[in-house]
């Protein structure tokens, strides 16, 4: 059984049409399927070799402070994570229910375009709250209470959490605020690349709410 289910996750990281991906995630993987908001999500690169990018994530400079460098490890504890590590993340842990991936940005940036998959805890919602509410969102991510009124953790989801890119403080304000509250850091990993590095890579991205020009 073991054997199946390694097989079966080995063979849903392989896109059925490999021979007409030019740009591989990487020499054995040609794409993976995520769901997000219900509809499966195939997620690739950009096909071609001449794509740049053109929005803000092009910029290389913005004030410090608020836009510093962040560091590498946003916790000693917490695991720092890259792009094929979230792929995987995705696979093994969100696609059998026992991960998250969070979007600490604000909800009008998670709207505007964010990572297959993942949800939106905004970071001013666990900086600006109280122990009750706190509680509620931690019940969401599957925390229990114990007999005694304690918060049990045993079986809380794996999270990976991530803003947009490494100058950007939102993840690490949301991680800071978790972490606070005693959410164990064996189940927090960190995306510091972001969204910008994702998109560098020319990874699939989503739309959730369409914004009209006029």
């Amino acid at each position: 059984m073991k054997k199946l289910l390694i097989l079966s996750l080995t063979l849903s990281f392989l896109s059925a049409n490999q021979d007409d991906i030019i740009i591989k995630i990487n020499k054995n993987i040609s794409s993976v399927t995520t769901v997000d908001s219900g509809q499966k999500v195939n997620i690739k690169r950009v096909q071609d070799p001449r794509h740049r990018l053109t929005d803000d994530y092009t910029k290389t400079s913005r004030s410090c402070p608020p836009f510093c460098i962040q560091a590498t490890k946003v916790n000693p504890n917490i695991e720092t994570i890259a792009e094929l590590e979230l792929l995987e993340f995705m696979q093994k842990k969100i696609a059998t229910h026992r991960g998250l991936l969070i979007d600490a940005r604000l909800k009008s940036w998670f709207e505007l375009e964010t990572i297959p998959s993942a949800i939106n805890l905004p970071f001013p919602i666990m900086l600006n709250t109280n122990e009750q509410k706190v509680k509620r969102i931690f019940t969401l991510l599957g925390m229990t209470i114990n007999a005694d009124g304690s918060w049990n953790f045993d079986n809380v989801k794996d999270l990976t959490i991530f803003d947009n890119g490494v100058w950007c403080s939102q993840a690490s304000h949301l991680v800071s605020s978790l972490i606070k509250y005693n959410y164990p850091t064996s189940k927090i990993h960190y995306y510091r690349s972001g969204l910008q590095g994702w998109k560098l890579f020319g990874l699939t991205t989503v739309v959730r709410k369409e914004i009209i020009k006029g």
